[in-house]
């Protein structure tokens, strides 16, 4: 085997896994594909002379080569403020950025809010490799976006594009302000990074679910990393795995004009999200992993008043630690042991708070399959107007993973609680289970709910996933909450 061909092959094989625990097969964001061809109409369209060369555009950029890769130190930014990219390009040639407000403009997936001039990008130093870790943290500063006053909070995706066309990578990042508003979708990020496998090249590359043996072969998480570095790129096309579920919840959302002000985990980690400024706190997209502050701060929201929305399912299922880097930058590092070394695993129900004490269910496993959810309880105000009735099943709403009522685990305090969802379908080994969707009004007054299942927020806005009936349940949620109901 030659060694063009054993780079691509680990390549291949890095991507595939990383791709195949999406679980609808389309990758992390079907609107705003990464493979080859330009950006689409309807998705983001790229501004006339970024299309690059002949009719496919720009390529996407691999782990391999590194043709085009970049990330910025800080994961959010106000409105105001500068934002720093630490960008490679090899062979050194010049580039640009463009950088998009992911939402709903008109039916296209976001829209086109600043370009770059051309930037002279250099071969950056290879990554730093300690044990499992990786970190770029040592890149030169390649530019530096002033980020106008006037931007709105919301999730944004830089692209970077060589000059000459041929390349291309994302890079997302999220505005964000103090302002009051009804909601504040929180953005997974420490999720998205305990996922990240950069770089994807059959050697170092490591998440806490992978990493590379001699040979360019993938190995579990046994010997993953423990801890992972946000200072690096995301691999592969640049965008998180599971990020379109965010993205399908931001474009739903700002359709029908809901007040969103925008987070991530780590700014709820640290303190920067201020509870009392919402009706509610969304949490759109796989959110698995949840440090002891952001617990905290949660249940504090919730027995504040503060209603609660997960729309997904395995959440706060790791517990995690954030620290600084050792140059000082804080919050740069994210550790989970898992089920590495002596003692207790780093389940939160094994560290003895289950989940099901915040979110009235917990995680039970992965679907393999699509299953429909059985509606429950139809007559509840979450299922008016939908159309649904009692027993009724919602196709496809039940898949990638999970979640049910645990009758041997301690619930959370409540006035009522209903399930209005039991689906059952099989698991890997052919076994029986169910899911379950629940709601909760806690003694403050604030609603709890959760969805259950990965299929939620792309029944929202995802091409091929919509089901009006999800998209009225939830508009039905998220006005009850809005109207302090």
């Amino acid at each position: 085997m030659n060694e063009s061909t054993e780079r691509v092959r680990r390549w291949a094989s890095g991507a595939l896994t990383h791709a195949v625990s999406d679980p609808f097969g389309q990758g992390p964001l079907p609107w705003l594909r990464a493979g080859d061809g330009p950006l689409r109409t309807g998705g983001l369209g790229l501004p006339a002379g970024r299309a690059g060369r002949g009719p496919h555009g720009p390529r996407a950029a691999d782990d391999v080569d590194c043709q085009i890769k970049g990330f910025v130190s800080e994961g959010t930014v106000a409105p105001g403020a500068s934002l720093d990219f630490r960008v490679t390009v090899d062979p050194p040639r010049e580039f640009t950025i463009d950088v998009y407000r992911i939402g709903y403009f008109g039916g296209d997936g976001a829209r086109l809010l600043l370009s770059s001039p051309n930037l002279i990008g250099i071969r950056q130093p290879p990554p730093l490799i300690a044990g499992r870790t990786v970190s770029c943290h040592h890149w030169w500063l390649s530019w530096r976006l002033q980020v106008p006053p006037d931007w709105l909070p919301g999730a944004y995706v830089a692209v970077l594009t060589t000059a000459d066309g041929e390349f291309r990578s994302h890079v997302p990042f999220t505005v964000r302000d103090d302002r009051p508003a009804d909601l504040c979708l929180i953005l997974p990020d420490i999720t998205w990074q305990a996922y990240n496998l950069f770089p994807e090249d059959g050697r170092g590359g490591a998440s806490l679910y992978h990493a590379w043996d001699a040979a360019g072969r993938l190995i579990g998480e046994q010997n993953a990393a423990v801890t992972v570095c946000f200072d690096r790129p995301y691999a592969g096309a640049g965008l998180p795995l599971h990020a379109g579920h965010a993205y399908d919840f931001v474009r739903w959302a700002e359709r029908y004009g809901y007040d969103l002000s925008y987070a991530t985990a780590r700014d709820l980690h640290a303190g920067r999200v201020d509870a009392s400024r919402y009706r509610g706190l969304v949490f759109s997209g796989h959110d698995e992993y949840w440090s002891v502050p952001m617990r905290r701060a949660v249940e504090d929201a919730r027995d504040g008043g503060t209603s609660l929305v997960f729309l997904s399912a395995n959440t706060m299922y790791w517990q995690v630690g954030l620290n600084a880097l050792p140059s000082g930058a804080g919050d740069r590092l994210l550790t989970c042991r898992k089920r590495q070394g002596p003692g207790r695993s780093a389940l939160w129900r094994d560290q003895g708070r289950p989940e099901q004490l915040l979110l009235g269910v917990q995680y039970s496993g992965p679907v393999p399959r699509p299953h429909p959810l059985v509606v429950r309880n139809a007559d509840h105000w979450l299922w008016e107007a939908t159309g649904a009735g009692e027993g009724d099943e919602l196709p496809g709403l039940v898949a990638g993973e999970a979640d049910r009522y645990y009758p041997r685990t301690p619930l959370p305090d409540s006035v009522t609680r209903v399930l209005l969802a039991h689906s059952p379908y099989r698991d890997e080994s052919g076994a029986r289970r169910h899911q379950e969707t629940s709601l909760y009004r806690a003694p403050s007054g604030a609603w709890v709910f959760a969805s259950g299942t990965f299929a939620w927020s792309p029944a929202l806005a995802r091409p091929g996933h919509i089901d009006h009936r999800v998209q009225k349940a939830t508009a039905n949620l998220l006005d009850r909450i809005c109207k302090g109901n």
